[in-house]
């Protein structure tokens, strides 16, 4: 019987080989196929309807709401803040800084669904902004509201062209993120780092690797607070 670890391991070493033939451009196709295959594993099941297995799911699993918003002593977040940062970086980079089109956030009134106002990535948030979300988001509307991201990024992805894997991202989107609010000014070191990465960049980074490091972030939270 395949185990937690197994698959986790799995992640992991497919991580590694999606930046190894992402990053060579030699083979464009393979590489956005191997996207398309972790990026499922990093999304509940919902998402892309496959039978693989879903870290996400494994996260959620076997916890209360309760556990859910809860943050554990001597730690900064919550599995429902991690969930949250997490969509918003994927929603921000992919909407806005590869297809150049709207978030999903402004899309039939997710703010509203989740019963939160914030629409920046959080990564200056403070400590009582973190208890905030943990403990106000509607976190079913949360995860609909990630699996809607997903879904957007898999269309994305799959019209990308093998010559645009090494564009930059256009400073006219960057400032777009600026103006949205999407990034604040305290955490501008986030959109500097993603205005120096290419498109094959940004897909390893945040659209796969980021979900990856917060969702074992958020499966160590879960064997806290059970």
């Amino acid at each position: 019987m395949k185990t937690l670890e197994y698959y986790r391991k799995g992640c992991l070493k497919q991580q590694t080989e999606l930046y190894r033939i992402l990053m060579s451009f030699n083979d464009p196709e393979e590489a956005i196929q191997l996207f398309l295959n972790q990026h499922a594993m990093l999304h509940s099941s919902k998402m892309a309807h496959t039978e693989s297995w879903s870290f996400e799911d494994e996260v959620f699993s076997d916890l209360s709401e309760d556990q859910i918003r809860r943050i554990p002593r001597n730690c900064f977040h919550s599995v429902a803040w991690l969930i949250w940062h997490i969509a918003r970086c994927e929603d921000i980079t992919m909407n806005l800084l590869v297809a150049g089109s709207p978030q999903i956030l402004h899309r039939d009134n997710w703010l509203e669904k989740m019963k939160i106002t914030e629409c920046d990535t959080g990564n200056a948030m403070d400590e009582e902004g973190v208890a905030n979300l943990s403990n106000t988001v509607d976190i079913e509307a949360l995860r609909a509201y990630r699996v809607a991201i997903g879904r957007r990024t898999r269309e994305i992805v799959k019209q990308i062209q093998p010559e645009e894997l090494r564009q930059k991202v256009e400073p006219s989107r960057l400032q777009q993120v600026r103006d949205e609010g999407a990034v604040v000014e305290a955490a501008n070191g986030i959109l500097d780092y993603w205005g120096r990465r290419n498109i094959a960049g940004l897909l390893l980074m945040p659209a796969t690797r980021h979900n990856l490091v917060h969702l074992n972030e958020a499966l160590q939270l879960k064997r806290r607070v059970q």
